[in-house]
């Protein structure tokens, strides 16, 4: 499997910086070897190692093309996991295909930091060999997250109290978005206006998945259902 690295520029692309320290200094790669680039929005190329150096990696371009997004995007209203936590929360959900990812200040939320979620998107995106980097973006509270359902064709929130299984619940659409709540749970009070401004509880199973993991088992679910895997 190929090293993917993301670049600026897909059509005469160069590795400095991070990007080149990483390939000389921690992968200990070599002139004549292959690695992927992309710019993280679809276009990809596969290139050769012309020279390397920890400052600068130059680059022969050998093929390159396009990968066109998802049909169907998922994205992922998300409570803000504690610690730890978090970040594999956006290895899992990126892993799994997310679109974009809503960091969610909600009531019971005790984590607090969202900064570097988008940084774990990147290095998440090229663990996976991910040709989209999901976007990351900046928290919301439960008044800014009903704002967003009008972007989503669809709206979910996966909870136990839940009388519908997910899989009776989702339809294909373009747009859908996961809630996801915080270890606490969601409360009474959120999952109220959640309803009431057009979500829908469902039930995925009768497991009860740590708020870390449920966002990707979510993903996971769905995209069967919609027949994206």
């Amino acid at each position: 499997m190929l090293q993917l690295f993301f670049v600026d520029d897909i059509a005469n692309p160069c590795l400095v910086g991070d990007n080149a320290h990483h390939a000389e200094r921690v992968l200990r790669m070599s002139a004549g070897e292959e690695l992927l680039v992309s710019d993280g929005k679809g276009a990809w190329a596969k290139c050769s190692i012309a020279s390397i150096s920890k400052k600068e990696v130059e680059l022969t371009v050998i093929e390159s093309g396009f990968e066109e997004a998802a049909k169907c995007e998922i994205s992922v209203l998300q409570a803000i996991p504690k610690g730890d936590r978090a970040k594999e929360t956006v290895e899992l959900l990126t892993a799994a295909g997310v679109t974009n990812i809503y960091p969610w200040q909600s009531a019971r939320t005790i984590g607090k930091d969202s900064e570097k979620w988008q940084v774990g998107a990147i290095e998440a995106s090229k663990q996976s060999r991910r040709f989209y980097i999901p976007n990351v973006s900046p928290k919301v509270d439960t008044a800014s997250s009903i704002e967003l359902f009008k972007d989503f064709d669809q709206v979910l929130i996966c909870h136990e109290s839940a009388s519908v299984q997910i899989s009776k619940a989702v339809k294909v659409a373009p747009r859908t978005l996961i809630v996801i709540g915080p270890e606490g749970g969601i409360s009474d009070s959120e999952l109220a206006l959640f309803e009431k401004s057009g979500a829908r509880i469902a039930q995925m199973g009768e497991a009860i998945f740590r708020s870390a993991h449920a966002g990707g088992f979510a993903i996971a679910a769905i995209s069967t259902l919609l027949k994206r895997w």
